[in-house]
């Protein structure tokens, strides 16, 4: 069978734009011995995948010029040569940007359709809710009383770890790019929330934050961060998620260096990559799954409908459309 396929095109200088992306009418093998045939349900669209349109060395190889852009996608079984998967199954995995594609059971995982809606198998209880999990929880360690900040905070990650810091008891401080958004942060029980874009950053982080800043959940780089660093309490800790702020930059952005800032603070700043986490994901998502079942965390998704949408949807990232994750329902 024949199917919709998306390229990369070629590789983007600063920001991407559609023309990065390659529409082509590729053949689907028939699933062998393991494999199952699967039919694109919903399709993922993260910021990290801007790295991997480019050729720099980084923590996971760059997508090739000429093949399929891949990413967390939802689907269906429709056609199995797997016992372990029958026909009609939900599965999560990393796929190619296609309508339908061919992989090996075992690198998916069964999406249990009765405990949420599937597409939080690429949100909540997905990749970005397992990065806000061991970002927040084994790094920053968030105790009752503590002040959080959480740059990013609208966004798939942002959310989810703002509502984690409020279970563990601690204040919470997020920043976002709209008075939509921070309204909306306010809804889901943050303390204080920053629109960047219209406030003196610095200014509004050192009024919300009156007693300094414990852990701080950095999904941006940035002035924000310039901001909180200048805020830091003793024995800081800072999870290093995401330099969003920074990702079409063609030159490596001049600012404050903060070494100082943490030396003086003895603050722990530590990067992270949620694969560091893999072996323990399983405890993650049950975890997390137990919590939205109890009513203790909410999640926001943006859905775009149409597979020829999923180029427009990802640039999209880059100028903010999104409030929490960013999805495309293809079928």
């Amino acid at each position: 069978m024949k199917t919709n396929t998306i390229l990369l095109a070629s590789r983007p200088q600063g920001e991407p734009t559609a023309a990065q992306f390659q529409f082509e009418i590729r053949e689907v093998p028939a699933p062998k011995a393991g494999e199952v045939l699967l039919k694109t349900r919903y399709v993922s669209v993260d910021p990290y995948m801007r790295g991997r349109m480019s050729a720099a060395k980084s923590y996971v190889a760059p997508f090739e010029v000429g093949q399929p852009i891949a990413g967390g996608v939802v689907a269906e079984v429709v056609e199995s040569q797997a016992e372990s998967l029958p026909v009609g199954s939900i599965v999560v995995g990393n796929l190619p940007w296609q309508e339908y594609s061919v992989a090996p059971a075992a690198s998916l995982n069964h999406v249990p359709a009765d405990q949420a809606p599937i597409s939080y198998f690429l949100g909540l209880l997905g990749m970005p809710g397992l990065t806000a999990y061991f970002g927040l929880l084994d790094i920053c360690q968030p105790k009752p009383g503590e002040t959080v900040v959480v740059s990013g905070a609208a966004g798939a990650v942002g959310m989810v770890v703002g509502q984690l810091a409020k279970i563990k008891g601690a204040r919470v401080i997020g920043t976002a790019g709209s008075d939509e958004k921070v309204a909306y942060l306010k809804q889901l029980g943050f303390d204080e929330a920053i629109n960047y874009k219209t406030a003196d950053v610095a200014q509004a982080l050192a009024a919300a934050a009156p007693n300094g800043v414990d852990c701080y959940f950095d999904n941006v780089g940035g002035v924000i961060t310039d901001a909180v660093y200048d805020l830091l309490n003793k024995h800081a800790r800072i999870a290093l998620c995401g330099q969003i702020s920074t990702y079409n930059n063609t030159e490596a952005p001049v600012g404050p260096r903060p070494e100082g800032k943490l030396l003086k603070t003895s603050t722990r700043l530590q990067g992270f990559i949620v694969s560091d986490y893999l072996p323990q994901w399983p405890a993650g998502v049950k975890q997390l799954t137990e919590w939205y079942g109890q009513g203790k965390l909410q999640f926001e998704e943006t859905i775009t409908e149409g597979f020829e949408q999923i180029p427009a949807a990802f640039l999209g990232l880059f100028k903010g459309d999104n409030t929490g994750k960013a999805i495309v329902k293809v079928a």
